[in-house]
């Protein structure tokens, strides 16, 4: 049995990911047919204690620094996106500790399986007042992990009791996520899509759920903090880009590795030359080797940078929250260009199920499609750059 103390190293986390990856990749096949992280799969990562990564210590988890998370996020990408996907998406979730009062927070992720999944709302999500808590109504989309969660979360506009919104200090809306159990939700299965097939990122719903006040929080709102740790300087949105950038490292790196791999030993043309020994091969193979190890510098070196910010107390500047956003993006993007080198320049051998490259060319062109891989993030940094207002999300 693994050492169930509080204490633990980005270090000791890595190699315990690296320990179960054979699992992992062994499993990649089924968890996209199944559509979810198989069982077994979700029994080594929690054992592992991989679903604990940013959950304080004082509640029994890790609360690693995001540097050592990302490269925990990447190393399990390399066996599959899915799998990564959920653990970074999981991770984000249960970055929700450290916002709720320690009773409830023991009581959601206490157990050693516990998962927390949510998604953002397609309809008008509210939260109407009433006695000792909420009566939250809404639809939320794109809540990966959910098939293995025992909790989902629905982030809404609060409402009084009387149907008025709740105004902020600042005049805006009050918004808060309510915390329920998910077997009190509506599932829809609507994830029949081209990549990520086994994140199961279906649709859920509620209507008029009585919800106690302790089970709602602000996320990523400062009030609500109640840990003083490195990692909860951070924001959700923040471990939301790094983790997805790190997926897209992860799988680009695999599919490059696999290329290599592969032009030892294809010859193009029947009793040709191997396609290592092209002049042309050559060159692209090492811009794209450089391109990736560039883009891992760059997405480790801005979280350093932000650590060390975070460490000071202060919290992140505009301009830091728009860069941290650019470089995820930046992460991703390149990472897919990587990756499409590996499938395009396999041939024809890279369209077969049974290789390595068709799930995971589909995979990280799905990673670019969520809203952390999406290229308008860059007009807030040129709005920055060109000294226009930029507004960034946290």
């Amino acid at each position: 049995m693994l050492d169930r103390s509080t204490h633990h190293s980005g270090e000791e986390a890595l190699a315990r990911a690296k320990a179960i990856l054979p699992v992992i990749a062994g499993a990649a096949g089924e968890t996209e047919k199944g559509r979810r992280v198989t069982p077994a799969v979700m029994a080594a990562l929690h054992e592992a204690r991989l679903m604990r990564m940013l959950i304080p210590r004082s509640l029994g988890g890790l609360e690693l620094d995001p540097l050592d998370f990302v490269k925990v996020v990447e190393e399990i990408a390399s066996a599959d996106a899915s799998t990564a996907w959920c653990v970074g998406q999981g991770s984000g979730c249960s970055f929700t500790a450290a916002f709720l009062d320690p009773a409830i927070a023991r009581e959601v992720f206490g157990p050693a399986d516990a998962v927390l999944a949510w998604g953002p709302s397609n309809r008008n999500a509210r939260a109407v007042a009433c006695e000792g808590g909420y009566r939250v109504s809404g639809k939320w989309v794109f809540a990966s992990g959910n098939r293995n969660a025992q909790w989902l979360a629905g982030h809404c506009s609060v409402y009084e009791a009387d149907g008025s919104p709740r105004l902020g200090a600042n005049g805006k809306s009050v918004e808060r996520s309510f915390l329920f159990r998910r077997d009190v939700a509506q599932i829809e299965d609507v994830w029949d899509v081209m990549g990520l097939r086994g994140t199961g990122s279906d649709n859920y719903s509620v209507d008029n759920l009585f919800v106690p006040d302790a089970f709602g929080f602000g996320r990523d709102n400062l009030p609500d903090r109640r840990e003083n740790g490195l990692l909860y300087r951070f924001s959700v949105i923040n471990m939301y880009g790094f983790a997805f950038a790190a997926v897209a490292l992860g799988v680009a790196r695999q599919m490059l590795a696999d290329f290599i791999e592969l032009a030892g030993r294809k010859t193009p043309n029947a009793g040709g030359a191997l396609l290592r020994d092209s002049g042309a091969i050559q060159q692209q193979t090492g811009t794209n080797f450089a391109k990736l190890e560039a883009m891992r510098a760059y997405l480790h070196s801005t979280i350093a940078q932000m650590q060390e910010h975070a460490a000071t107390g202060e919290e992140f500047t505009v301009r830091q929250r728009i860069i941290s956003r650019m470089m995820s993006t930046l992460v991703i993007q390149s990472a897919k260009e990587v990756g499409e080198f590996a499938y395009q320049t396999a041939g024809a051998t890279a369209i077969f199920t049974n290789q390595a490259f068709e799930r995971r060319f589909r995979d990280i062109h799905a990673v670019t499609q969520q809203g952390q891989g999406h290229v308008s993030n860059f007009d807030g940094a040129g709005q920055m750059l060109l000294g226009l207002d930029a507004v960034p999300r946290r």
